[in-house]
């Protein structure tokens, strides 16, 4: 089995903090995003990675050969054409067997057993939404076999919406059908979707199947970022009882790496502080404090803030990138 994840996008609406890092890369509750989704496939027998990347890729590829020991196989995307696109590029990887995912899915609760049924070709995860027109949808019929995955749709009438996790029996025949879609210029809104991939592999006779996930998490906007981090906090990412930290008020659940310096403050709920990072005479909560940024008499809550930022003042909402420093000056300094 073979865990597929293209990943060679801009990461356009999590800017800043894209300008400098790749999405998979950004922190949450303690680990990189990375790191949560590979965690997912623990209990499968993985036998190679296969990372698609593009702006930024060299970090990917630092981060995954200095903490992975799974095999595994970079291919670059240049031009983003699309997603099957992408995973053509991959083509000489993917033989037999494999999970294909989403760099800003997260999922819990979902069952990934019971696929190696020799009567079927693949399973759509899926999770119902009130609005599915941000994602894509999957028909069905009578029988519960796909007949057809439409990407973006237009109407809010059908909302089982695609999650961003699929399992294929036959890695090859994925990337001819994503050969063909290319061959045939079937593009969706300007590009190749894995969408369109998949139901022309059904219009050839493949089998899909759905599976409802039970916890779906979004980390590809800072607020489902945040509301991510949220969720993951509250099962299993907590460190709040490891160290007393005098003087400080810890309101659980929250993630401070043991290296952080957190002084006269008051922290959380739903706060993560990484590696190196000061924070005194302040107030934080719904918050991501990253590397060795520094906070000194401020209150924040629902931001993110980047490596080395620097902050001094008073309460805001932030959304700061790497490097950044910022004063917020009162009116009597400025008079």
């Amino acid at each position: 089995m073979k865990l597929v994840i293209p990943m060679a996008g801009l990461g356009t609406r999590m800017r800043p903090h894209t300008w400098a890092r790749p999405k998979s890369l950004l922190p949450l509750a303690g680990r990189p995003i990375l790191e949560h989704i590979l965690e997912r496939f623990g209990v499968q027998a993985i036998e190679q990675y296969v990372f698609v990347v593009g702006w930024l890729g060299e970090q990917i590829r630092s981060y995954v050969t200095e903490h992975c020991d799974v095999p595994t196989a970079f291919v670059t995307q240049d031009k983003m054409l699309g997603q099957a696109h992408a995973i053509w590029l991959a083509r000489e990887h993917l033989v037999g067997p494999l999970f294909l995912m989403w760099v800003d899915t997260l999922f819990d609760e979902t069952d990934l057993s019971d696929l190696d049924d020799p009567g079927l070709d693949g399973m759509v995860f899926t999770k119902e939404v009130e609005d599915p027109r941000r994602f894509g949808v999957v028909e069905t019929d009578d029988a519960g076999r796909v007949t057809k995955l439409i990407e973006k749709p237009d109407s809010v009438e059908n909302k089982t919406v695609l999650m961003g996790l699929y399992y294929f029996r036959d890695g090859e025949w994925l990337v001819r059908a994503c050969k063909e879609l290319m061959d045939r210029r079937i593009k969706t809104k300007g590009e190749y979707y894995l969408a369109d991939a998949v139901t022309l592999m059904v219009q050839q006779g493949a089998n899909f199947r759905t599976r409802e996930v039970g916890v779906w998490m979004d980390t590809g906007k800072p607020e489902t970022t945040l509301e991510t981090q949220r969720y993951l906090l509250e099962h299993g990412h907590d460190n709040s009882f490891v160290a007393p930290r005098p003087g400080v008020a810890i309101i659980p659940p929250v993630f401070i790496h043991q290296d952080a310096i957190v002084e006269r403050s008051v922290v959380g709920p739903y706060v993560s502080v990484e590696k190196g990072a000061q924070i005194r005479d302040s107030v934080l909560r719904d918050a991501i404090v990253d590397e060795d940024a520094v906070l000194d008499a401020v209150l924040l809550q629902s931001s993110l803030i980047g490596r080395w930022a620097k902050i001094r003042g008073e309460f805001r909402t932030l959304n700061m990138g790497d490097s950044s420093t910022m004063d917020f000056i009162s009116n009597e300094e400025q008079d």
